[in-house]
């Protein structure tokens, strides 16, 4: 990613990840980044981050960020864990 405008470093949460840009006449593929952060001095939310590869997609470089309470960011894990359970359950289906 040429033109960042998150910082990846070791720190970050995901780096590389496989993304899709969709918008009214354009899907694109392209790697990104996503990352979970909260300020560090008096924290008061959660933001998570997300980034994707500005020279594979047809729009300007930029990053979405959007701003969780603790509850919200909460209820985003507790559907990321049951979709994730979903997902290797299905696998596991298909390995047995």
């Amino acid at each position: 990613m040429s033109d960042r405008l998150l910082r990846v470093n070791a720190y970050t949460t995901l780096d590389l990840v496989d993304a899709r840009a969709r918008g009214h006449g354009f899907e694109a593929d392209a790697p990104g980044v996503v990352n979970v952060t909260a300020p560090r001095e008096d924290p008061d939310h959660v933001d998570l981050q997300v980034e994707l590869d500005d020279t594979a997609i047809p729009i300007p470089a930029h990053a979405d960020e959007i701003e969780l309470s603790p509850g919200q960011a909460r209820t985003l894990a507790e559907a990321l864990e049951s979709a994730a359970d979903r997902v290797e359950a299905a696998r596991d289906d298909v390995d047995a």
